[in-house]
């Protein structure tokens, strides 16, 4: 963390303006700094769509969603990257240096390749989510760039617990998007206005990002051999496997609902999952936190049980709430036209807990570069799909995905314990 300048505080006591300043820094500074920022980000993100599609209407709306859809799922490489730096640092912090080099080296790369890819598909994005034309399908591919490249600064900040720089990275992510898309928007509304204000607005995280990173550590241990950035490699496309597979899960029971309910009723469960991704979004900040030390040997025991305690404690508060403030959580997902499932939006919200535990696991078998996960997430994948297809009503499916993530979840767990079993056993000396 940066040291706090003992002058600066003799000037700023009396209650000026810099003292403010000193309090919000020492606030982000904090591990609470990265839930409220995480928190702005999603609450911008949010905000970008509710604008988008006000000002736009159904028909170019619904471009939009689908374009930043995809855009979500391309994000996988992102996350992975942030993944693979951020146990790196915190299980070798004495090969700080050489690892961050490796990691910007990687990607750099892998940010150019994935939108070079994405760019040679716009005619096939354009295709097959019908648009207006090719333009929105090229600034995606180029949103592609900045965005893998966030992944690899945060995941170096987040590996160094630095939590001050990696909160300003957050808040560059969802505030930025609303403010400029919705400029741009006023302006021209059309998805193509769109696509360039989230484009500019997904350089200043990488800007920040950069500065943050300006001053590394120099010397000719810095760099890795080809071996290791290989492996850097290959650790990255499975965490970013084990992340799609969980996206996968999260996300597929919607569509799911789409082939198996009529229409009205598919709209309900839709609805519905608006207060699963708010559980689920919520405490995506205690995962950041943590997983530094979930990757550290001697921390990743406590760090995975008071995840879980936290998770699994705010997921049934969740429940609950919702349970006796339904009308207020209906008004939240959009009011009377829902009110067929207002009583059942509690179990919505347990679908946002168990997710929000099933994520916990998930980083925690990428913090150990556990292969399994990935196997029991796709598994999960796969009966959801098959016992999804067997309901027949709105709480019917809700259940059956319910269960399917309970189980997948008790899966993971029963792995936990057996890797902190076999890392507790003391190895035999050389």
């Amino acid at each position: 963390m940066v040291p706090t300048n003992p002058e600066s505080r003799t000037l700023t006591a009396s209650g000026t303006p810099g003292r403010s300043t000193s309090r919000v820094l020492d606030l982000l500074r904090s591990t609470a700094g990265i839930a409220i920022a995480m928190a702005a980000t999603n609450v911008g993100t949010y905000a970008f769509q509710m604008v988008a599609a006000r000002l736009l209407g159904p028909s170019q709306y619904g471009e939009v969603a689908s374009l930043m859809a995809l855009l979500m799922v391309l994000t996988v490489v992102q996350l992975g990257l942030q993944a693979t730096a951020a146990r790196r640092i915190s299980a070798e912090p004495d090969d700080v240096a050489a690892i961050e080099e490796t990691v910007l080296r990687t990607t750099w790369g892998s940010a150019l390749i994935l939108g070079a890819i994405t760019l040679a598909a716009t005619p096939a994005v354009w295709h097959l989510l019908r648009l207006d034309g090719p333009l929105p399908a090229i600034l995606l591919a180029l949103c592609v760039v900045p965005t893998t490249i966030m992944g690899g600064q945060a995941g170096v900040l987040q590996g160094e617990r630095r939590w001050l720089q990696l909160s300003l990275v957050y808040l560059a992510v969802g505030v930025p998007r609303v403010v400029l898309g919705g400029a741009f928007l006023l302006v021209w509304d059309t998805e193509t206005s769109a696509m360039l204000g989230v484009l500019i607005a997904s350089c200043l995280p990488v800007a920040i990002g950069h500065w943050a990173l300006r001053q590394r550590a120099s010397g000719p241990d810095q760099s890795h051999d080809h071996h290791v950035r290989r492996d850097v490699i290959r650790e990255t496309a499975g965490s970013s496997v084990a992340l799609l597979a969980f996206l996968a899960l999260s996300n597929l029971d919607v569509v799911v609902a789409r082939s198996v309910l009529d229409e009205h009723d598919a709209g309900l469960y839709a609805g519905g999952l608006i207060v699963t991704k708010a559980v689920l979004f919520l405490p995506q900040f205690a995962v950041v936190i943590l997983f530094p030390s979930m990757s550290t040997a001697g921390e990743s025991r406590a760090a995975v049980l008071k995840g879980l305690g936290f998770l699994a404690g705010l997921g049934a508060a969740c429940a609950a709430a919702t349970y006796v403030l339904s009308g207020l959580a209906l008004v939240f997902i959009g009011g009377q036209d829902y009110a067929a499932v207002q009583d059942q939006l509690w179990l919505f919200a347990v679908l946002g807990g168990l997710l929000s535990v099933l994520q916990l696991l998930v980083y925690a078998g990428l913090a150990k570069r556990g292969r399994a996960t990935k196997y029991l997430i796709a598994t999960g994948v796969v009966v959801l799909v098959v016992a999804g297809a067997q309901a027949e009503s709105v709480r019917g499916l809700a259940v059956t995905v319910a269960a399917v993530d309970a189980f997948v979840v008790a899966l993971l767990i029963a792995l936990q314990m057996f890797r902190h079993k076999r890392e507790a056993v003391p190895q035999p000396a050389a």
